[in-house]
This record gives structure tokens, C-alpha cells and sequence, in this order.
């Protein structure tokens, strides 16, 4: 099992994704180190004898505690600012993925396939077959091509929805007459679970997301 299997996350399988949790592990280092060292004082100042009341004012601990902060802050903004520009980028080859929200199913068009528009239901629980996980799978799934850029698109016919796909980094509103674009690349082949990430009614846990990716060379068979 894998470092983040462990902590019950997907594996990475998009560049964005693999940027994200390399911010996660920085920021979590600057984390630490600020618990550590507070706790190392909060008991070297609970175990000392000495009284400093006497003290007044002291002018280099006032800049050290204002300019180190302010070094750490820039330290852990720079990157997350990086990861921004990363998430505003979209694919230009003009492969478009629509996604529909609906209470409580998702429909799909691929326009660049030439199939038409179709629903995507949950396999019921009495309905699973060996190796399917609950809740998750789908009775059909949109094929795409991995290593390809390709463009989302989301929308709703109701209420708000949330088209989410952890191991891609992808986390998008679809809202009622407006349309959300984001960018999706896979590195790999596989097929990759997701579900609706926006309480939108009783069965919001009954509409879950799957993709699969294939070779080019099946998807345009």
C-alpha cells in the first residue's frame, strides 16, 4: 500500500494532484516546525524560575517575532500561488467532457465522439457484481483518452451539484444556468471513483462519479 493508501487517500494521477499533495507535505513541514517549537517554549517557560516582570519592552525579540513570521508567510504562499496559476490552465485540443448534474444522476456528453448524451445511474447495492464497491460504481461510465488534455465542463438542470474526482485533483460546482470549465489530464490508465461534493437534496450520496481512461487508440475505436 502506498504512502497515501495508508492515510486512506488515492494515489495521485494527475500532475495537479501530485502538485497538490507535494503543497500539503510543505505546508504540513512549516506546521510541525511552528507546533514544536511553541510547545518547546510554552514548557521551558512553565519549568523556568525566573521572573521577567521587571522587563519592559524588548525591541530585537519585537522584530525577530515579526520579521520571522513574515519570512514563513511568504515561504508558504509562494507555492500556493504557483499552485493557482496550475489550476487556471486548460487544455487547447479541443476534447471537451460535459457533465450534467441532475437530482440525483449525472449525464455526459463527449461532443468530439459523435455519441449522444447519456445517463449515468448508481448500481444498485443488490446489483453489485464481485470486485465493485458500493455506492460508487455506475451503470455507465464516460471513456476518455489519458495523457490527452481535456476540458470539463459541468452544469445543472436543478439544484447545485459538485463534480469531484480526488485522484485527479479535480473539485468543480456545477451550477444551475452557468458553466464551470476545468482542466483534466490522467497519467495513467484506470478507471477512478468520485462523488457529488455539494449536499444537494436526501440522495446526495446516491450520485457517484467514474471515469475510465483507455489508450487513444481505443477511445477512437
Amino acid at each position: 500500500m502506498s504512502y497515501w493508501g495508508s492515510l486512506n487517500l488515492m494515489d495521485p494521477s494527475s500532475p495537479i494532484q501530485i502538485e497538490m499533495m507535494l503543497f500539503h507535505d510543505h505546508a504540513m513541514i512549516l506546521l510541525i516546525g511552528i507546533f514544536t517549537l511553541v510547545a518547546l517554549l510554552g514548557v521551558k517557560l512553565c519549568l523556568n524560575k525566573f521572573s521577567s516582570r521587571a522587563t519592559h519592552e524588548a525591541q530585537l525579540l519585537e522584530i525577530f517575532w515579526t520579521i520571522i513570521p513574515a519570512l514563513l508567510l511568504i515561504w508558504l504562499a509562494l507555492p500556493s500561488l504557483r499552485l493557482l496559476f496550475l489550476l487556471d490552465e486548460q487544455g487547447s485540443n479541443g476534447l471537451i467532457l460535459k457533465a450534467t448534474g441532475h437530482q440525483w444522476y449525472w449525464s455526459y456528453e463527449i461532443p468530439s465522439s459523435g455519441t449522444d448524451s447519456f445517463d449515468s445511474y448508481m448500481v444498485q447495492e443488490q446489483a453489485l457484481t464481485n470486485g465493485e464497491f458500493r455506492l460508487l460504481e455506475v451503470d455507465n461510465r464516460p471513456v476518455l483518452p489519458y495523457s490527452n488534455e481535456i476540458s470539463v465542463l459541468t452544469t445543472s438542470s436543478d439544484v447545485i451539484h459538485a463534480w469531484a474526482l480526488p485522484s485527479m485533483g479535480v473539485k468543480m460546482d456545477a451550477v444551475p444556468g452557468r458553466l464551470n470549465m476545468m482542466g483534466l489530464y490522467s497519467l495513467t490508465p484506470g478507471v477512478f471513483y468520485g462523488q457529488c461534493s455539494e449536499i444537494c437534496g436526501a440522495n446526495h450520496s446516491y450520485m457517484p462519479i467514474v471515469v475510465e481512461f483507455v489508450h487513444l487508440n481505443d477511445f477512437i475505436n
